[in-house]
C-alpha cells in the first residue's frame, strides 16, 4: 500500500535533526575547505571535486551538474526514492516520532518502516552469535585456521567481525527464533535459514563454516560469507539475495576501505575475502573484494566515488581462473576504460599467487611497489594476446594481429590509440626496426580501411613517414608557433594558460614553476603567453602586487591586454582549477614538455626520411637513432600524459 501522508511537524523535525554533512558523508568522502565541505559529485562522473556541502546553510550544490538541495532531496535523488520513504528513513535514524495525517494507518506505516530496521537488527544479532561461537570450544578449529593458516592477529579478527557457524542443522534457528524470539519469517527474509521441503521446519544456511560478515558502506551487517573448514563444497558460500543484500551491488570491506581509497586516491579490487583482509592487516587499507563474482559496472561506480583520479587496480589471481575473472571484469567496464573514465590497471602477482599468499612470504612494501608499477589494462591485454604465441609462425602472427586490431578499434581517444598502434607495431616487428613502418601501415589499414586510391605506390619508408604523420597530426598542429590555436580546444593553450594563472595567483608556487621550466629547458609556445612571461620575469618573483604591475606594463607598452586579461581574474571554475596546484603544475609542464619532444621528434624524422640509406648510411642510422630516442621519450611521457593531463580538462 501507499505510504500515508506525513504530518508537517514530522517533516520539519526531520529537517532540523538531519545534519546534511552527516547524511552526505555516508555516500561521499567530504573534505573540509574553509567553512564548507567538498567532494566528488555522486550525480555525475567527475575527476576533480565540484560538489559543495554547506553546513551552515544545510544545503548541497554541484558546480558541475547544478544538482542542489537539502538532505532529504539528496537521499531522494541518489536512491531514486520517494519523499515519504526518505523522510521515514531519516526519522528512524534521528529518532523523530512519526505522525501521519491518517491515524488509522499508523500501524501499517510502522510495519513498513520497521521491516528493514528489523532485518538490520536480526543480522547484527546473528553476527554477534557467530563471533561468540568462534571463542567457544566448538570454534577452536576455526580460530586455529585464522591464526595458523591465515596468520591473522586478534586485532584483524575483531576488525572484520570474523566468526564461526556451529555444525548443527538448527543451532542458529533455535538461538534466533526460540531464544531471541525473532519471527521465523523475518529470520528467513534475512537469508539466515531455509524451509525444509517437508515438515514445515527450517535449517541453518551456514553450518560448520568460518563466517565473514558482509557490511554495507555504513558498516551495517547485511549478509555473510562462509568458508568451509572441511572438504565440503562449495568452498565459499554467500547469503542469498535479500531486501538488504545484492551481490552485484556490494563490495566487501568498502566500509573499511573508503577512507584509505580517498587518501591514496586509488582503489584495489581483489577476488577473495581473505585477500582483502590480508591487505588491510598489512596496512594496505584501500582494498575491497568483489564477492567472487565478475566485477559489475555498479560495483565500479560505487568504489570510484571515493577516488578523484578514478584509479582502479584489479589484483586477481594470475592463474587461468583469475585471468578469466580479470577479462570478465574488463568486459563489464570496458566502455568506461576505453573512454578513459576509469584509470584501470591490472596486477598479477609473481608465481600466480593471490594477495593473501603473497603477503605471507613478502613484505607490504614489496606489494606496494608491484602495485605502483602495475601495467595499464591495455598493456596487460596486449601481453595476454601475445603470451605463449610464436610470432614467427604465420598462424600465430595472423591471430595475434587480428586480436590486437580488435582491441585497438575500441579505443576512443586518438592519442591513446595512436600510442598503442606504435607500441603494437614494434611488438609485431620482432625487433627488426625496418619492419615498423610496414606494421604501422598494416594496423592503420585494418583499424580504419582507407578509401580506394589510384595514386602511385610509395616506398615503405615514405609510408612510415606518412603514417607517423597521421599518428601525430594533433601534436603537429599544436606545435606550430605560427599557426593560430583554438583557445578553448587546444590542450597546449589550456596548459600554458593554467600555468600562468597559477603563477599569478599562487605566490608560493612561483619559484617551483621557474625551476621546472629552467630544469626542462621549456619555453611558452604561444606568442601572447611568451610575451606575458617575459614581462613576469622582468618583475620581482615574489612581488605582491604582480597582477596590477603587469596590467600597467601592458598599458604602457600599448600591447593587447585582452588576450591574457582572463588570466588575471578567478571565477568559481578557475578557483577550482588551481586548488591542486602541485599536481596541476606537473600536468601543465608535462604537456609543454610533450610539445617540445614532438618538435624534436618531427625534426629528426623528417631528416631520416630525406636521407638515402644507400648513399649516406651513417647519417641515415644517426637520424634514425635520434628520432627513435625522441620517440621513446614521447612514449614515456605519453603514458603519464594520458591520465595526468586529465587535470587540465
Amino acid at each position: 500500500m501507499q505510504i500515508p501522508r506525513l504530518h508537517p511537524d514530522t517533516i520539519e523535525e526531520v529537517k532540523l535533526r538531519a545534519d546534511i554533512v552527516d547524511v552526505v558523508s555516508e555516500y561521499v568522502v567530504l573534505r573540509k575547505r574553509g567553512k564548507d565541505f567538498v567532494g566528488l559529485c555522486p550525480f555525475h562522473d567527475e575527476k576533480s571535486p565540484s560538489f559543495t556541502v554547506s553546513q551552515t546553510k544545510q544545503m548541497y550544490y554541484c558546480f558541475g551538474c547544478q544538482a542542489g538541495g537539502n538532505a532529504i532531496k539528496f537521499v531522494m535523488e541518489l536512491g531514486k526514492r520517494s519523499f515519504a520513504e526518505v523522510v521515514l528513513d531519516l526519522a528512524r535514524r534521528y529518532q523523530v516520532p512519526v505522525q501521519t495525517l491518517e491515524p488509522e494507518q499508523r500501524q501499517e506505516l510502522q510495519r513498513q518502516l520497521s521491516l528493514r530496521e528489523q532485518l538490520y537488527e536480526v543480522l547484527a544479532s546473528c553476527a554477534q552469535f557467530y563471533q561468540h561461537a568462534l571463542r567457544q570450544s566448538q570454534g577452536q578449529k576455526a580460530i586455529e585456521y585464522l591464526q595458523s593458516h591465515r596468520k591473522l592477529q586478534e586485532q584483524t579478527i575483531q576488525q572484520f567481525g570474523l566468526g564461526y557457524a556451529p555444525a548443527g542443522w538448527e543451532t542458529l534457528y533455535r538461538y534466533l527464533v526460540e531464544d531471541k524470539h525473532y519471527p521465523v519469517q523475518l529470520v528467513e527474509k534475512a537469508g539466515l535459514i531455509k524451509p525444509r521441503k517437508e515438515g514445515g521446519s527450517y535449517y541453518d544456511v551456514f553450518r560448520d563454516r568460518l563466517i565473514i560478515p558482509i557490511r554495507d558502506v555504513q558498516g551495517r551487517t547485511i549478509a555473510f560469507g562462509g568458508r568451509t573448514l572441511t572438504d565440503e563444497q562449495p568452498k565459499y558460500l554467500n547469503s542469498p539475495e535479500t531486501e538488504l543484500f545484492s551481490k552485484g551491488k556490494t563490495l566487501f570491506a568498502l566500509d573499511l576501505a573508503k577512507t584509505g581509497i580517498s587518501q591514496l586516491d586509488r582503489a584495489v579490487v581483489v577476488e577473495g575475502y581473505f585477500d582483502a583482509i590480508a591487505l588491510h592487516a598489512a596496512g594496505i587499507n584501500n582494498a575491497v573484494a568483489s564477492l567472487g563474482t565478475a566485477l559489475s559496472l555498479e560495483q565500479v561506480r560505487l568504489v570510484l566515488r571515493y577516488t578523484e583520479s578514478k584509479q582502479l587496480v584489479l589484483n586477481f589471481d594470475a592463474d587461468k581462473a583469475g585471468t578469466n575473472a580479470a577479462e570478465r571484469a574488463i568486459g563489464e567496464i570496458a566502455e568506461l576504460a576505453y573512454k578513459g573514465e576509469v584509470q584501470l590497471k591490472i596486477l598479477n602477482l609473481p608465481n600466480g599467487k593471490d594477495a593473501d599468499e603473497y603477503l605471507r612470504q613478502e613484505t607490504p612494501e614489496n606489494y606496494a611497489e608491484l602495485l605502483a608499477n602495475a601495467p595499464l589494462w591495455l598493456d596487460w591485454q596486449i601481453q595476454q594476446i601475445i603470451q605463449n604465441r610464436d610470432l614467427k609462425q604465420a598462424t600465430d602472427f595472423q591471430q595475434v594481429t587480428q586480436q590486437i586490431v580488435k582491441l585497438l578499434k575500441n579505443i576512443a581517444n586518438n592519442d591513446t590509440r595512436n600510442y598503442y598502434i606504435s607500441y603494437c607495431a614494434e611488438i609485431l616487428s620482432l625487433g627488426d626496426t625496418r619492419l615498423i613502418p610496414l606494421r604501422v601501415e598494416n594496423l592503420l589499414t585494418q583499424i580504419a580501411p582507407p578509401a580506394p586510391t589510384y595514386s602511385k605506390p610509395v616506398s615503405a619508408r615514405k609510408a612510415w613517414g606518412d603514417n607517423k604523420s597521421l599518428l601525430r597530426t594533433d601534436a603537429i598542429n599544436r606545435v606550430s608557433n605560427n599557426s593560430p590555436l583554438p583557445t578553448e580546444r587546444s590542450l597546449l593553450e589550456r596548459a600554458e594558460a593554467l600555468l600562468l594563472r597559477i603563477y599569478l595567483h599562487c605566490p608560493e608556487q612561483r619559484q617551483a614553476i621557474i625551476n621546472e621550466l629552467e630544469e626542462r629547458d621549456l619555453q611558452f609556445s604561444l606568442s601572447h603567453h611568451r610575451f606575458l612571461w617575459r614581462q613576469i620575469l622582468e618583475t620581482a618573483v615574489q612581488q605582491i602586487d604582480l597582477i596590477s604591475t603587469l596590467q600597467n606594463r601592458y598599458l604602457e607598452l600599448s600591447e593587447d591586454l585582452g588576450v591574457v586579461s582572463h588570466l588575471f581574474h578567478l571565477n568559481e571554475k578557475t578557483k577550482k582549477e588551481i586548488l591542486r596546484t602541485p599536481q596541476v603544475v606537473q600536468a601543465a609542464i608535462a604537456c609543454m614538455d610533450l610539445v617540445m619532444l614532438e618538435k624534436r621528434y618531427r625534426h629528426f624524422l623528417e631528416l631520416w626520411q630525406q636521407t638515402d640509406p644507400v648513399d649516406e648510411p651513417e647519417k641515415y642510422q644517426s637520424y634514425y637513432q635520434a628520432f627513435y630516442t625522441e620517440k621513446l621519450k614521447l612514449q614515456k611521457i605519453d603514458r603519464k600524459r594520458l591520465f595526468s593531463l586529465a587535470e587540465l580538462d
